[in-house]
This record gives C-alpha cells, structure tokens and sequence, in this order.
C-alpha cells in the first residue's frame, strides 16, 4: 500500500520469495477483489488547493458539484461525507452558500483539514 509502483523483483526480494510467486499472489490479490485498484496520492496545495475540506452533510443531494473530489454515505453525524478543494477560502464559503440553496439541505458542517498525518 505504500508504493503501488514497486517493481515486483523489489518485492521479492524484501519477501524473500520469487519474482512468480509475487505475481502469481497479485493476480490472485486482484481476481478475489482484495486489490480493486492502483492509484495516486495527489497533494491539492501543488495544484493550488489552498484549502482541503470535509463536509458533513444532511441532504440526499440531486447532483454534486465540481468542487467535491470524494463523496461518502456514511454513519454517524451526517449521512454524507464530502471531501472537497478549493484554491481559497472564500471558494470555499462560495460553495456553502450554493449548497444551502439545494432544496433539502438541513445543514452544512465543514471540518478543514489542516494537516495529513498519514
């Protein structure tokens, strides 16, 4: 998980095993749904995202808007969990303001994020 663009040979040789049996565990990994993907770890604030939002929200929204990178039902406080970036904060109090204009919308609660800890 840490580097999804390790090369197998460097896997196995951290594990100790062949080259073959990594590949052969990774497309097993892959055909069972353990593996659903590869991705990558984009840092907003070097594509002019000032500001990294997670928005609580109780509505069942029609449509999403640009700015909501994430979207997530969740349990717990708001039935949707939203992560969104914007380039400033006043963006970001742009986008709360159209929000309240859906109709449904019981409440908006953003947590800015101020660090990535892991």
């Amino acid at each position: 998980m840490e580097n999804s663009r390790r090369p197998y040979v460097e896997l196995a040789r951290l594990l100790g095993i062949t080259e073959a049996a990594i590949r052969k565990r990774i497309r097993k990994l892959e055909r069972e749904g353990v593996i659903r993907g590869y991705t990558i770890d984009v840092d907003p604030k070097k594509l002019g995202y000032e500001i990294v939002c997670f928005l609580g929200l109780d509505i069942a929204p029609e449509s999403y808007m640009d700015e909501v990178v994430k979207l997530y039902s969740t349990s717990g406080d708001h039935n949707i969990l939203a992560e969104c970036w914007f380039r400033s904060l006043d963006e970001l109090n742009k986008f709360i303001k159209e929000l309240e204009s859906l109709p449904g919308l019981i409440r908006a609660c953003p947590a800015i994020v101020l660090q990535r800890l892991k």
